[in-house]
């Protein structure tokens, strides 16, 4: 007996009862409170992912020299004590010289790139024609981040490799020149990015910088809808670290630059403040709006950030033991593509360009300044260290630290695993037979075991296509495993820039 006042009495008093379905609205309200917690815990994680680039491109203006000088004393001073070793210069040695010997040929070689040439080059091309070109060249960054670590590495293992082994490349100096090459159209590429933020910062009606900060808006909607695993999230967290740190040094260019065009004036760094303002909210908005929404539509939990935070900071613990097999500042390139080298180039040759040293005075302050670089570095280092120790602890990873154990990779036998670390280096020992700190590692023979400490962080997490099958059969296992092991076994190798699915 349908009728339109029982229809309507009947819609004014029908009842719900949300309780009957509980676990659907807890878990409704608990995405909401982790979209709440993604702000702060993404920010801890990028507080310390940017301080971890700091103190590696300190690195390059602080110890960097001073390991240079040390190196070449040493070989300068080595007729003097003889020949103990059959290598003229430790490894790290080697690597330190070869850094500071590309960083001064690339410094000279950007003397030839007229700054204020390509400033109205670039002005004079319309917004459209800018905004385009900006895009292309964020793409040409990652691309030769992930190929430029590649290139350095091939050349320090090619200057390092034991010389009694099979000769399998092309040689030292070709290798070196390729290094050379990549630092300066890698220094030349960042360049034209400054000038084109400049140009923007410039423009009258701030069109421009309107046009390119919206751009990173359309970031969001080519990785918010694709489906992240928690080993994709972190390579992405990891390159939005990067790539804020190098925002930051584009913007101190920037600065630099306007502030020498009038005269050091102080009033007109207010006129630049709003503007530097946009940039850096923007950032730090689209960061927040794209993580939140990723871990919003692949159910995962705010506290993935700090097992990324324990991740790096297991990265830096490592490669500070005295058994470490790589630097510091290298490990910190391959796990976040950031590649100090080129951008130190380009930040040396605006700040000279830009000051002008003359007189006693002027070269005293230099000498300060320097030196409050290496506290400030010294400082950082500290401090970091002693934050990693903490959240290393807090994550419970001591025994990854200082118990590693040699596990077969997925999808690759033990035995090319541990043939990898047959061809490590050693490590040098006193006569009391414990470890040196200041002693670098010596190589030993092939049939020698190898007393490096391997950590799970230098594992493969990737198996070859043919071997698709074996994992899928082993997926249960997989659902089982840790995710702080996941992580660790992440390839630090593999530069964040790669393909993310």
């Amino acid at each position: 007996d349908l009728s339109l006042l029982r229809f309507i009495s009947a819609e004014l008093t029908r009842g719900y009862f949300l309780e009957h379905n509980e676990a659907k609205y807890t878990e409704r309200r608990e995405r909401v409170y982790t979209c709440m917690r993604i702000p702060k815990e993404l920010e801890k994680l990028m507080f310390f992912g940017i301080f971890l680039c700091l103190d590696a491109f300190l690195y390059v203006f602080t110890l960097l020299p001073l390991r240079v000088f040390l190196a070449m004393f040493r070989f300068i001073t080595l007729p003097c004590y003889g020949l103990r070793d059959r290598r003229l210069l430790q490894p790290a040695q080697v690597c330190d010289i070869l850094k500071g010997v590309i960083l001064v040929i690339c410094y000279f070689m950007m003397h030839y790139v007229d700054y204020s040439m390509m400033y109205h080059l670039i002005r004079g091309q319309s917004v459209i024609k800018l905004y385009i070109i900006y895009n292309m060249l964020e793409v040409a960054d990652r691309l030769f981040s992930s190929f430029g670590q590649d290139i350095l590495d091939a050349l320090y293992w090619t200057a390092t490799e034991p010389k009694e082994r099979k000769r399998a490349h092309i040689g030292v100096i070709p290798h070196f020149f390729m290094a050379v090459l990549y630092v300066f159209l890698h220094a030349i590429l960042i360049m034209v990015q400054a000038t084109t933020l400049n140009v923007a910062f410039n423009s009258h009606n701030k069109s421009l910088l309107t046009i390119m900060m919206s751009n990173n808006f359309v970031e969001i909607k080519g990785s918010v809808f694709k489906k992240f695993e928690k080993n994709n999230l972190f390579q992405m967290s990891n390159s939005d670290i990067k790539e804020r740190f190098t925002n930051y040094v584009l913007l101190l260019i920037v600065c630099l630059r306007n502030m020498e065009q009038f005269s050091w004036n102080p009033d007109h760094l207010w006129v630049l403040f709003p503007d530097v303002c946009m940039v850096v909210a923007s950032e730090i908005a689209v960061d927040i709006v794209k993580h939140a929404f990723i871990t919003k539509f692949n159910d995962i939990t705010a506290d993935v950030y700090s097992e990324y935070r324990a991740s790096l900071a297991f990265d830096l613990v490592s490669s500070r033991q005295k058994n470490a097999y790589t630097d510091y500042s290298d490990s910190v390139s391959r796990r976040m593509g950031f590649i100090p080298l080129p951008l130190a180039v380009l930040l040396i040759r605006v700040v000279t360009s830009s000051i002008k040293v003359q007189g006693v005075l002027a070269y005293v302050c230099v000498v300060l300044f320097y030196c409050g670089l290496i506290s400030l570095k010294v400082l950082n280092s500290i401090v970091l260290l002693g934050k990693s120790c903490q959240y290393v602890k807090e994550a419970k990873m001591e025994e990854k630290l200082f118990n590693p154990v040699l596990t077969a990779t997925p999808g690759k036998p033990a035995g090319k695993q541990q043939s990898m670390f047959k061809s490590t280096q050693g490590i040098s020992t006193d006569e009391n037979g414990s470890t040196s700190v200041t002693n670098q590692p010596m190589h030993q023979k092939e049939n020698t075991p190898s007393l490096l400490v391997t950590s799970n962080s230098d594992q493969f997490l990737t198996t070859p296509d043919g071997e698709e099958k074996d994992i899928s059969q082993d997926s249960s296992e997989l659902k089982h495993r840790s995710s702080k092991k996941d992580l660790l076994e992440i390839d630090r190798f593999t530069i964040c820039g790669n393909r993310i699915d």
